[in-house]
């Protein structure tokens, strides 16, 4: 059903990321599906790195450790931008298109009375395309 899965990464949040990981390496194996792990940083230098070229080759060696624990083809990708706060939605829509992805899978918060106002970014994706979007809440 899946053949192509792609993973939004922030490299200075990995913690947040752990539940998704799990799920991430269960939906690969059981689909046999490759995972391209996007990053969206910033074109100045930031706490990860001090350039995009820099934050790829952490990607990347992200990416290399999460492959020897699922097993799957992995790929990663990053987009650098003046403002990625503003501009990761945009980004992200663009790149499963792009990347020809079938299945997001992300993490997020439980719901707070604030996503009225700035829906969470899992929610404005799934709008905004036509994959699956698979949200992981950290527990």
């Amino acid at each position: 059903m899946f053949k192509h899965i792609m993973v939004p990464v922030d490299l200075a949040h990995m913690s947040v990321l752990e539940s998704s990981l799990d799920v991430v390496a269960d939906m690969a194996k059981h689909y046999d599906a490759s995972i391209t792990y996007v990053g969206v940083t910033s074109s100045a230098p930031n706490s990860v790195a001090r350039t995009p070229d820099e934050y790829q080759q952490k990607l990347e060696a992200f990416a290399q450790h999460r492959h020897s624990v699922h097993g799957q083809p992995v790929a990663a990708k990053v987009y650098a931008t003046t403002d990625p706060t503003a501009n990761i939605d945009d980004i992200l829509v663009e790149s499963i298109d792009e990347l020809g992805i079938d299945l997001v899978i992300m993490a997020t918060h439980l719901p707070r009375h604030l996503d009225v106002v700035m829906p969470s970014h899992g929610g404005k994706v799934a709008t905004h395309t036509s994959a699956s979007i698979f949200l992981v809440r950290q527990h």
